[in-house]
């Protein structure tokens, strides 16, 4: 096998119509978190832990039924309540880890709402994940957590 590490960064803005303090809870409430943070429907969606505080852990697993498993595994790093969270992160098919990333997550306030700013600079692996890749996921987890803050999943 060919062994590779290819590094890259990327932002996504989206906005909310939501106070930051309820979008933040979207990320922190494990509950909340569960009902956005999932893979395509059709995957069968294995364990979710979610420890938030700054030393906590997070896991996340699911995937095809016909395989192989996706593994999410995060450590938060910095947490500013209803402004920032920082986590780094690897993600894992089967056996294998694909990446390493750092991300940063920041709420502010505007006129309608909030808006979110997703930044992730990671180091993807041997040629299974690519930014771009990881770009369109997150971009889908993102509608999904907007999906949900529509249909009133998160605290007031």
């Amino acid at each position: 096998m060919k062994r590779s590490a290819v590094h890259a960064t990327f932002v996504i803005e989206k906005h909310y119509p939501a106070p930051p303090e309820r979008v933040f809870a979207a990320f922190a409430d494990p509950k909340l978190k569960a009902r956005w943070f999932v893979g395509p429907p059709e995957w069968g969606q294995g364990r979710h832990e979610l420890d938030f505080r700054v030393g906590g852990r997070e896991i996340s697993s699911g995937g095809p039924k016909e395989g192989p498993a996706h593994r999410f595994e995060a450590l938060y790093q910095d947490i500013v309540p209803d402004e920032r969270i920082v986590f780094s992160y690897d993600l894992h098919l089967g056996d294998s880890r694909i990446s390493v990333s750092l991300t940063t997550v920041e709420f502010a306030a505007d006129l309608s709402g909030t808006k979110l700013t997703f930044t992730e600079q990671g180091v993807f692996l041997d040629g299974y994940d690519d930014a771009g890749s990881r770009e369109h996921g997150t971009r889908e987890l993102l509608g999904q957590l907007g999906a949900s803050l529509a249909h009133g999943d998160a605290v007031n």
